[in-house]
């Protein structure tokens, strides 16, 4: 079987970590493939770049703000040095991008593992309602908001404490109207208009992590209770759960959405209601964890575009528990130089 090229972004593993290295640590520990991650940085400190037990290449790439043109031109220029099969971006502020130069990429053969662009927004959070209703969750009252006008009269109809959200990432606790105000400012300036103004919910976080093939059927869920976060909210420690109603809706997002890819869900439990709070359209940074009990959907994901057999899912065991940690790395300063002038490794 040739080698096949994984590119993979998300390198960071800061106190908001990214999802680049779990998601690669879970393709190597597929010895059934042969694989060559591929990492795509756009920080020459972002640590998956030095870590080359997982990664093994790394190029810098443009910012997404650069456009289409700049980031088509680095992506082939990857394909024809080292070479390149799949991209799966991580990080929510480049898959609009991803998704726009699907066509052009898949013509200059390199495959995105990503769904449609109706698809993605179709899940986007201002439009949630309808299909939290499909797959059988609730959503808290949640108005879109352009203006300071709009969200006072958001804040009086759905009462505080609120959270404030952005449209594609990033949500703040508001206590009050000043809060409120400021927390708007912040996410117009970070990802622009509508911004979410959401009732809070109190009740216990579960999340859900899962893998469609793009045809309706699932290449396997894990999910996990939220015990400890970081400041940005990260799952730092958490348990493996198996929550029937979470597992099913896992089921009918994939089969009504014919999503391909990953997915996460992000819920609420509070006694026997069960409330989405958002769908993330990429794997989220403890994805690693399915892996380690015995579902791993990277690899499945990959086998599935492959047209290869696919992992056996076993059913996850409850109760196992994730905890995260921090590890050193030390090199010579040659290894930096090189990735800052050259912008690959």
């Amino acid at each position: 079987m040739a080698k096949t090229y994984i590119g993979l972004s998300g390198l960071n593993s800061i106190d908001n970590p990214a999802p680049g290295i779990g998601v690669a640590k879970a393709l190597k520990e597929d010895h059934g493939l042969d694989l060559s991650i591929v990492g795509l940085a756009y920080d020459a400190m972002e640590s998956g770049v030095y870590l080359d037990q997982w990664f093994d290449h790394a190029f810098l790439m443009p910012y997404p703000s650069a456009g289409k043109q700049a980031f088509l031109e680095r992506i082939f220029y990857i394909k024809e040095t080292c070479g390149l099969d799949y991209l799966l971006p991580t990080l929510d502020v480049e898959l609009p991008l991803y998704i726009a130069c699907a066509d052009e990429l898949a013509k200059g053969g390199v495959g995105v593992l990503l769904p449609s662009k109706k698809q993605f927004e179709q899940r986007g959070k201002e439009h949630l309602a309808p299909l939290a209703e499909s797959l059988g969750l609730k959503l808290p009252k949640t108005k879109k908001v352009t203006s300071e006008e709009e969200l006072a009269e958001a804040a009086k109809e759905l009462k505080f404490p609120l959270m404030i959200k952005g449209v594609y990432y990033r949500a703040i606790y508001a206590s009050n109207m000043a809060e409120a105000l400021s927390a708007y400012y912040v996410l117009v300036a970070e990802w622009g208009y509508p911004v979410l103004v959401q009732e809070y919910k109190t009740g216990q976080e579960i999340n859900l992590v899962g893998v469609g093939d793009g045809k309706g059927n699932s290449l396997g869920m894990v999910a996990i209770k939220k015990m400890g976060t970081t400041t940005q909210g990260k799952i730092w420690t958490g348990v493996s759960i198996r929550h029937p109603q979470l597992l099913e809706a896992g089921e009918k997002f994939v089969n009504y959405t014919k999503w391909l890819g990953p997915y996460e869900l992000e819920c609420l439990v509070d006694g026997d209601k069960l409330y989405l709070i958002e769908i993330n359209p990429r794997f989220p940074a403890w994805s690693y964890f399915g892996a380690a009990l015995g579902v791993n959907l990277a690899a499945n994901l990959i086998r599935a575009q492959m047209g290869l057999p696919l992992l056996e899912q076993r059913q996850f065991e409850a109760g196992q528990l994730y905890i995260r940690y921090v590890e050193e790395r030390i090199m010579g300063m040659e290894t930096l130089s090189a990735i800052s002038t050259k912008g690959e490794r």
